[in-house]
Formats: structure tokens, sequence, C-alpha cells
């Protein structure tokens, strides 16, 4: 026998229904696929549905046998069959009403409930109220003009017409141009219009409330407010009553008001809002000028991360509220006339959420175990807990539960256990409720197949949801054979999953799930392919861009190559729609012609079926020019050494300031001489300024962005700091001495803003080291003092003091300086040297020196020190030219044969050296000169190493020796390898061997080449080579080929015939003979043109010319049996003739009184015209 229980509750006005089925006592294997109804899809519990369309109320559940469905209006059964509107889905209970053939969607309105059932219960849904979408005309009504005064607090009321859903309002004039809004002029959240004052120009539109009904899509206008707005001219009497005024654009002068609320009023409010829902807060003020809006948290910091201002900072706003964002929170309205404050209590209160919800228990005979049903809320919520949907206090005693609040214990459970147990946590906000089995048996709770793709490295899970009782042993097989998988990579959870802890290629494969036990046994199998991941490789970061540039953002992807992948760009989180401006090519979005709506947050998403990633960018536009200068420049808060700076910046052209620099400028020491004082950051527009004291300050302030500096302001007033005792302390505090019985003390005088004060000068204090004497002193306006009648060489001990009209300033710290130095430093006496090789690293040679007997005027303390002359005078390698110039180095000693080391030598050369003793000042004569000579060590690496060409199976390389060989060369190592994991082959080369060519196996191979120098002490410095990469398009020998000997043959040869050719031409053009130029120039030509039978020219002389008949002419003529063309002659000063035959040239002849005779050849003789005659 099944019973079928059902049950209803109600808690606060909201009605919970519990449907529950249960198997009593029954075969197992009869039970084993049998499920009683779940409502798995159903509508929401508030529907609102547009009149316009068919109203479809969704119910679907499921359960073995298939459930049935049923359903209830307004608390009666609904009998659709009588309503010929009204239609139920096959096999589901959604119900379709239509109004094809008539009838009001309003009368379907009411509370609906679906009621899903199968032979082991009924499962309820949630009751749903349909309503139906509605959207009122607006009321008629006459508005009068609204008379406001200029300055005075506004509010336009809008009162939209009530909606379903409520309409979304906005302000339009009757043009159907949006009102803007700003700091002064804002909706609030109730759709009325505020204006925190009111100023003429807002009398030249008209003002218009729209309601949009998000359902209907339709917009309802209210009749448009008119302002008039009344201004008031002030007279002198007002001028003396009033004491703030605002000027108004107009130029009248409105009396300036503190601010006040328009909403909320009064001084405190409350609001609750439940836990997760949006917090908004509102505060909306009047006042002239317009005030400035901020929020506070008493007793803490606004939570940064969830606070959003809108509405210029009007409202505050919390998406998902929790309860640590319960407390007061106070709006301050200010401007410079006065505040107000607004305090609003929020109360988090909490509708019940889980903390621990129950879950199913599978639970073997004699075994234990719980329920836990933990929930919490604002109130607290009432646990209650029900057994196939009637209350557990009400069943049958069970000695194997206990019930412990908001914990049910079973203890040594039996067969007859099995029950679906309901928790419900309730209060006045709403309810949870759960459902939790208590069975047995074994059974796959997933499809029996089903495949998973997972990306590479990442933990897997292969879940196995499994049901039984007594419990089933759950095993895990990867392709069928093994043992089961458990340990290493491998963790199988209690539940029957399977953990992967980090999959890899090798881990795809059928990985199959058994549940075994003594009633029977279930599989399932899970087919695992791992994947690449998808990532973003390479992508852009923040870029500054300006104004009408062209800006790339860079989405480089890499994926798995089997999975389709997609990019998407969006902007601000909104889809990016991409056009001519906007490109995407390939993994870059290119964007032309920058302008300010193109600023924001890039952000690129690439997308494969299994993961996805994603980078965005922030996109700033700057404006093209840099900032405007700041204006009203103001001084406050005056002290001693610092005044308060105030400004207002001027516009930034889209381009944020980024700081400020304050110039001051005074007029005791430099006048008109502007100096930095000090930089800001570009959000400050006030700031304390530290002074110097006794200075006539005046400031100006710069504005800088990133394209650039602003203009300087205006200057402010003057400012004047009173005097002080200096500060400071002169610098750079030394004695020396410029003579051997003088000691020079100096320093650096005080800046002009150090001075502090009129009348500055030093005190000046020395005194002998360690005698104990008393300090003598001195004062001076100058920078330098002598003492004169010093012993030579002699420390002293030296202090300074700066000092003004208003007093002395802080001693400076006793420095210790020393009077003149000797002439005669000494004399080096004789010095040696050892020759020695160390570490295989590089040479040394160590210098022993011993100087003359003690200087009597020159303290053990300080010695003079010794300098070392050094050079090279030759290599030892036979033809290697070295340069010889001169090194020093300076050794300090107090012993009587000091030594020092002489490093950085070159191996294998021959170098002398010389030693001075000398001081700051003067050099003793030189020792004597010692020669030495460094041993034979490795030589530097090749002077050049390179691969000179490649061909299909050969690499041939070059290289140059040494330019410091550092001993006989004894030839050459070359080691080569492919790769970096090649075998490394080594070949050995005789001294004059310089190339190499080196047969390849493989051309698509690659060698890396390592070439050292060797002499007798081993190898030298590598030179490294890596030959490049051989394609498999058509190689090209890199070859000079200006150097191959058939290259050079062939251009000889061709050279030779075009000379050839010109000698042939000069000989055929010169036959002809020459004229005498004076027999032939004064014979008239004939200026006929006369043509040949085959339309060529005849060139010829004739006997009975005519006198020419001007200063040019085209001739014709025919030279017979010559191939010499005609020259032309012309008479008077300037005449010439052109040829219009195949020769090409020109040929003036002048004759004067006093023309020489001679004879001319009237042949063109250079090789050009020669190649144009044989045309």
């Amino acid at each position: 026998m099944i019973p079928l229980i059902k049950t209803s509750h109600t808690v606060q006005n909201k009605t919970l229904v519990v449907t529950i089925a249960t198997c009593g006592i029954c075969i197992i294997h009869s039970c084993f696929n049998l499920q009683p109804p779940t409502i798995v899809k159903q509508s929401v519990k508030d529907y609102i549905v547009d009149p316009r369309d068919n109203i479809i109320i969704e119910c679907e559940a499921k359960g073995n046998p298939v459930p049935m469905f049923s359903w209830r209006r307004n608390g009666k059964f609904f009998n659709i069959g009588k309503d010929p509107r009204v239609s139920m889905r096959k096999r589901s209970g959604t119900l379709e009403i239509g109004f094809r053939s008539g009838g009001r969607p309003e009368d379907y309105e009411g509370e609906y409930q679906c009621f899903a059932t199968n032979d082991f219960g009924v499962a309820l849904s949630s009751k749903i109220l349909l309503r139906v979408s509605k959207a009122p005309l607006w009321p008629k009504e006459v508005l009068e003009p609204v008379v406001v005064t200029e300055g005075s607090p506004l509010v336009l009321p809008c009162n939209p017409p009530p909606g379903l859903p409520p309409p979304f309002t906005f302000w339009m004039n009757s043009m159907m141009i949006p009102i803007p809004h700003d700091k002064r002029v804002s909706m609030g959240l109730n759709g009325d219009l505020y204006f925190s004052n009111v100023i003429a120009q807002d009398a030249q539109t008209d003002y218009s409330c729209n309601a949009r009904f998000l359902f209907t899509q339709t917009i309802q206008q209210k009749n448009p407010f008119t302002l008039k707005v009344q201004t008031t001219l002030l007279n002198y009497t007002d001028l003396c009553i009033l004491t703030l005024f605002f000027s108004s654009s107009s130029g009248r002068k409105v009396a300036e008001t503190m601010p006040t609320f328009l909403s909320p009023s009064g001084s405190e409010s409350s609001k609750m809002v439940l836990r997760d829902e949006r917090l908004l807060l509102e505060c909306i003020a009047a006042g002239l000028p317009t005030p400035t809006i901020k929020w506070f948290k008493k007793g803490g910091d606004l939570p940064v991360q969830k606070v959003k201002f809108e509405n210029f900072n009007k409202t505050l706003k919390i998406v998902s509220v929790s309860e640590e964002d319960a407390g007061e929170y106070v709006c301050m309205a200010n401007n410079h006339v006065g505040s107000i404050r607004h305090s609003i209590i929020v109360q988090v209160k909490a509708a019940p959420y889980w903390l621990d919800k129950p879950t199913d228990l599978v639970l073997a005979p004699d075994e234990n175990g719980r329920l836990v049903c933990r929930a919490n809320g604002n109130p607290k919520p009432n646990i209650q807990w029900l057994i196939n949907g009637q209350p557990i206090n009400s069943s049958l005693p069970n000695p194997s539960r206990q019930v412990l609040g908001d914990t049910i214990i079973f203890r040594s459970v039996q067969m007859g256990s099995s029950a679906v147990y309901q928790c419900n946590a309730s209060n006045q906000h709403g309810y949870l409720l759960a459902n939790a089995f208590v069975n047995m048996a074994p059974r796959m709770l997933d499809p029996k197949t089903r495949l998973i793709k997972v990306v590479e490295n990442n933990r897997t899970f292969l879940d196995c949801p499994f049901f039984g009782s007594p419990l089933p042993e759950l095993r895990w097989f990867k392709n069928g054979q093994g043992s089961g998988l458990d340990g290493g990579q491998y963790r199988v959870y209690i539940n029957g999953t399977l953990e992967i802890k980090q999959a890899r290629a090798e881990d795809a494969g059928t990985y199959t799930c058994v549940a075994n036990s003594i009633l029977g046994s279930a599989n399932k199998q899970v087919h695992l392919e791992v994947k690449e991941p998808t990532r973003i490789v390479q992508a852009s970061g923040h870029q500054s861009v300006i104004k009408g540039s062209t800006v790339h953002l860079e989405c480089k992807v890499k994926s798995d190559p089997s999975l389709p992948v997609t990019v998407t760009w969006t902007k601000d989180d909104k889809p990016l729609y991409l056009g001519w401006r906007l490109k995407k090519d390939g993994e870059s979005l290119t964007i032309n012609n920058v302008n300010e709506g193109d600023e924001g947050t890039y952000a690129c998403t690439v997308k494969s079926e299994i993961d996805q990633d994603s980078s965005s960018a922030r996109l700033t536009v700057l404006g093209t020019g840099p900032p405007d200068p700041p204006i009203d420049l103001d001084l406050s808060d005056p002290a001693a050494r610092s005044v308060r700076l105030t400004w207002i910046p001027g516009n930034d052209h889209r381009s944020p300031i980024t700081e400020f620099l304050v110039q001051f400028e005074e007029n005791r020491w430099e006048p008109g001489r502007w100096q930095n004082l000090s930089t800001y950051p570009g959000d400050l527009n006030s700031v304390v300024l530290q002074l110097a004291p006794f200075v006539n300050y005046q400031f100006r302030v710069i504005a800088i962005n990133s394209v650039g500096q602003s203009q300087p302001s205006r200057p402010s007033l003057r400012y004047k700091t009173s005097g002080a005792a200096p500060d400071a302390i002169p610098k750079g505090l030394r004695g020396w001495g410029s003579k051997k019985d003088n000691m020079e003390i100096t320093w650096e005088p005080l800046l002009d803003l150090e001075r502090n004060g009129p009348n500055l000068h030093y005190n000046v204090f020395w005194r002998q080291k360690d005698t104990g004497e008393e300090w003598s002193n001195v004062t001076t306006l100058e920078s330098k003092h002598i003492v004169s009648n010093t012993d030579t060489y002699v420390p002293y001990e030296i202090k300074i003091q700066a000092r003004n009209d208003f007093g002395s300033g802080p001693e400076s710290n006793v420095v210790n300086g020393f009077s003149g130095e000797d002439s005669d430093p000494g004399r080096v006496q004789r010095v040696q040297s050892e020759s020695q090789y160390l570490l295989n690293i590089d040479w040394m040679v160590f210098c022993s020196f011993i100087t003359s007997s003690p200087i009597t005027h020159q303290p053990l303390s300080s010695p003079s020190p010794s300098k070392l002359y050094y050079w090279r005078e030759s290599s030892l390698v036979p033809g290697l030219v070295v340069s010889k110039e001169k090194k020093t180095k300076g050794f300090y000693s107090t012993l009587a044969e000091p030594s020092g080391i002489l490093s950085d030598l070159v191996p294998y050369s021959e170098y002398k050296m010389l030693m001075v003793v000398a001081n700051s000042r003067f050099e003793g004569p030189p020792s004597n000169t010692v020669e030495f000579t460094t041993k034979e060590g490795v030589p530097d690496a090749p002077r050049f190493f390179r691969i000179s060409r490649r061909s299909f199976d050969t690499i041939h390389l070059e290289w140059d020796k040494p330019l410091e060989p550092n001993g006989i060369l004894t030839g050459y190592q070359l080691k080569y390898q492919t790769g970096e994991l090649g075998r490394p082959q080594l070949e050995m080369f005789p001294p004059n061997v310089t190339d190499f060519t080196l047969r390849l196996l493989d051309r698509s191979t690659r060698y890396r080449f390592y070439l050292s120098a060797r002499t007798q002490e081993g190898a030298g410095g590598v030179f490294a080579e890596e030959s490049p990469h051989f394609t498999n398009e058509a190689y090209i020998d890199q070859v000079d080929i200006a150097t191959q000997g058939w290259f050079i043959g062939l251009m000889c040869a061709i050279a030779l015939i075009i000379l050839i050719l010109l000698i042939v031409c000069f000989i055929k053009r010169s036959r002809g003979g020459k004229y005498p130029v004076r027999d032939k120039k004064d014979l008239p030509l004939d200026p006929v043109d006369q043509k040949d039978q085959d339309g060529s020219f005849d060139y010829h002389s004739d006997e009975d010319n005519k006198p020419l008949q001007g200063s040019q002419t085209s001739l014709d003529g025919n030279v017979k049996e010559s191939d010499d063309s005609l020259v032309d002659y012309g008479e008077g000063g300037d005449g010439q003739f052109n040829e219009d035959g195949s020769f090409i040239g020109q040929y003036t002849v002048k004759k004067d009184k006093d023309e020489t005779e001679g004879n001319e050849s009237s042949e063109a003789t250079s090789p050009v015209n020669a190649i144009y005659s044989l045309a």
C-alpha cells in the first residue's frame, strides 16, 4: 500500500505548500526507478503579463509515473475544459490563455496554483499572483504658470498615474528635448523635478513629466509646466541691508541663502531595507550658491567597494545590502554661506537564508546520521520540521529519531526508516523550505553516460551521485581496466565524486563509476576530454590618447585547436557595435578618430564551451590642449612662516589636471623673477605654503596635465613674512692652505631666502687641533677668511655661524682642516718589482718601494701618498703594436718599506714604471725606472666570427685573430651543437686557419657555434654564433654578387662591346671629310622641302639658291654619295637653323666684322651624335 500525504501550511499571509510521497513497505526492485512528483519549473510568484499577448502560466514537473496536472484559481478548482480560451500543453501543466475569439485579459487576474500528481504523491507549485499590466492615462488638468523668484528653490511634482508595473519617469520640454540635469536641477527618486535655486534662464523652456510603461512600451506626457521667474533689481539701500549676494548670469545680484533640504524633510528620517536588496538614500538641497552634497556614516567609513554616488552625489546607492550596512548615514549640504545635515537611520532586515541546508541522507541498516537545518534572518527565523508533509510532532514516535532544535539525529536506523523530511525556516519577511530524503538501495541519479570537457592543469571532479540502502560500495575504473582509482592523483569522496587533482592530457579517457550492495549494482560512464586552457596571452593596458588619434587594443588568444572560441568586445559592460570607426581586425580592436564618447573601459572576452578569459583596459580620451590657468587666487590663515593659498582650477579640456605648480616672486632680492615653490596633486585647490622669514611674497599657480602646462594665473596679493634669526648653517665649510704658512677657511654663502633678516654676516671660529687652546674667531661679510702665520700642514678645528639683526643662527659641526703643505713632499729612493700570476684570471705586479727618511714637517697620521707611473712599453708578441699611454696609481702607507699591488696588466707584455712622492699640490723627483714583463695568458675572443654564407648543404664560417692574443697563438677551437640539447662536436685549427666549411646532414637543423683562440695557457674568450633558420621557400645564397668572377667577366665584356660600337660610329661619321667654313657659310640655301618617292626627306645643295628670307629657317637637303648630315648655317647675330630629319643637333655660326678664317669640320664628333647619325 502506498499512502499519499499532502499538507499546506500558511506563514504570515504567504502559503507554503508541501507535497510528499514515500514508499512504504515494498519490494526494493519494484521501487528502484519510481519517483514522486517534483516541480522543476514554474512562473514567478508575482506574475505581470502584457494585455496584448496570450497568457502563459508555466508548471513543469518530473516523476515516475509521469505526473498528472490540475489547477486552482483563487483557492477553488479551475475547470479548464469549460473555458474555450484556456488549454494545457501535453505532458505538461503549463496553461495557455488566448484571446483571438474575444475576452478580456483582466477577467483572468487572480491567484493560481498548480498540482502535479502521480501514484506516490502530489507536488504543488508556489501560489502565482497573475496581474495584467496597466498603463492608465494622465488625469486631465490645467496647470497655471508657476511664478517663482530668482534664486528661490522650486519643486515641480510629477505624480505619474499608477501603472503596473510602476512607470519609468523622465522630464522633457514640449519640443521633446530632455531637460538637462546637473548639480542645480535634477529629478528625485519620486519623479519630481527639483531646482536648488531658480535662475532667469529656467523660464526659457517649459517642463513636462513623461511616464514610460515598460510592458506596453508607451509614453504618456503630462501637461507642461511654464515658469515665470521674477527678478529683483537691488538699489543702493538694498545693498546696504544685504551682506551676501550671488551674481546671476544676467548680471543682477541675488541674495545668497544657506542650504535647506527639499527632500527629505526634517533633520532625521529612517529607512528599512532587506538583505541583498538595493538601498537608495536621497538628499536634495536648496540654496544659493547651489549646495554640494557629501555623505558620511557615523561610527565608521562608507564601504567604498559597494557604495556608488549618483545624481550628482544626491543619491547614495548600495546594490546588495548586508547587515554591516545598517547604521546612521548623514548627508551634508554646504555652500560658502553655511551647511545643513540630515541623518537617515538605516535598518537592515533579512528574510531567512541558509547557513546549513539539509541534504539527502543515505543510510545502511544500523547506521547513524543526522539532518541539519540552520538558517539565519532578521528577525531570527523559526525552524519547523515535517515528515512526509506532516508536522513531526504529530507523527508516530520513532525510537531511532531524535529532534534537537535545528537537527534530527538518527541512531541505528532500520529498513522502515525511509521517509522525506522537510525543514521550514520562516519569519515575517519570508520563508525557506528544503526537502531531504532518507532512503536505501543503489541507484545512479545521473544519466548512464556523460561527456565532460575540462581544462588542463585544473582540479577536475567527476560526479557519480548514487542512492542506496544499505550504503553501496562505490569504485571508479579508467578505460575498463585495472583496479579502482583512489590515491595519488585521484581521490574518491564519500558522495561518489572522483577528484583528479590536476588534469593532464594523459588523464583523458573513459571513467566508469560502479556502486555495489547486497541489493544489486549500478554503473555510470564519464568520457573525459582534457583541453588546453583558453588564455589571452597579450592584451593592452590602460591607455590615454589624444582626441582625434587612432588607438589599437590588443587581444591575442591562445586556445585548444579542437575548441572553437569567440572573441567579443564590450565597453563599460555593454556590447560594442562595430562600424567604420571601430574595427575588429584579427586579434585587435582599432578605433579611428577617437572622441570623447569612446572613453571607457574596454573588455576583451574570449570564450570556449568550457572556459573563458577576459582582459580589460581603460581608455581615457585627452583634450588637445593644456588646461586653462587657475583663477581667483586667495590668501588666508596667515602665520609667521605659512599662509593658505586657495584657487579655482580652470577648464582641463578633457585631460585631467595631474598637478599644480605654485611659484613665487619676491621683491627684495630678485624682483621680477618667478621661482618654483612646490607642486601639489591635481585634486587639491587649497594648500598651506611653507615660507621663509623676511620675504615679501606674491604667488601664482600653473596647472599641468598630460598635454602640457597652462599659462600662469594672475598673481595673488603680496604677503610679507616677519624676520627671524638664521635657520640655516653655511655649507661647504673647509680649511686648506694656499701657502705653506696659511689656511684659507671657505664656505658657501647662505641663499637669499635663507637670510631671514637684514645685515647678514658670519662668525668664523678656529683653533689648532689637540692643543687645548681657546677658539679664535672673526666676523665677516665675505665667504672666505685667511688665517696667516701658521705652521706647515697643521690640523685645525673649524666651525661657523650665520647671524643677522634678529640674532644668531645655529653653529655648524666642527670640521677638520689643514694649513698649507711644503713644496718638497719627499723622494723615492728605490723601487723593486716582482711579477706573479694569480688564479689564472689576470696578471698582477707586486711593487715594493722605499721612501727617503721621514719628512719632519709631515705627521705620520697624514702621510704624503706615493704615486706610481707605469706604461706598457711593448708586447712580446712579434709585430703587435701597443699604446704607450701612461697610467697612475696612488699608494698610502706609513711603513718604512711600504708595498702595494698593481693589477689590470696585459699578459705577455713589457712594462716600465717609476714612482714619486706627492701631496695635493706638489710631486717630488722621480725614482729609478724599473722594467718588468708579464707572463703569457689566455687570449681575448676573436675579433669577429660570422657565418659568411650558407647553401643547401653547407655553412661557411669565417673569423679573425684576437686583438690581444696575450701570448703566442697555438690555434683555434670550434665547438658546435644542434640546438640547446644536441651533442657537442669539437674542431681544432692551426693559428693560420681562419675559416671552416661545415657540411649539413639536415638542412633544416640549426647549429650553435662557440669559437675561442688558444695559447699555451689554454683557451680564451668565447665568441658565440647561431645559424639562421632554413625555410621551405626557395633559398637565395647570400653572397655578394659583385665579388664573383663570372659577374666581373660579364661586365668587362659588355663594356668592351659598347666601346667598339662607339669607335665604329665615330669612324662612320667622320668619312664625309671637312669643309671650309668660310667657303660654305655664304652659299644660299633652298628653303623648299623636297621628298623622295619613298617619302623620306632629301637633303641637297642647289647652285641657283635664293637668298634666305628671314633669320631662322627649316632646311631640307640631300648629300650625294655620302652619309654626312648637312651643316646648317645662319646669317645674322643670333641666326640658327633646325634640322627636321633624323639627325638631332643644332649649330649656330656667328658672323661679325672680325671673323676669323679657318677650316672647321661640319660633322658632329661626339659619340652620341655619331650614334644618332646611324639611325
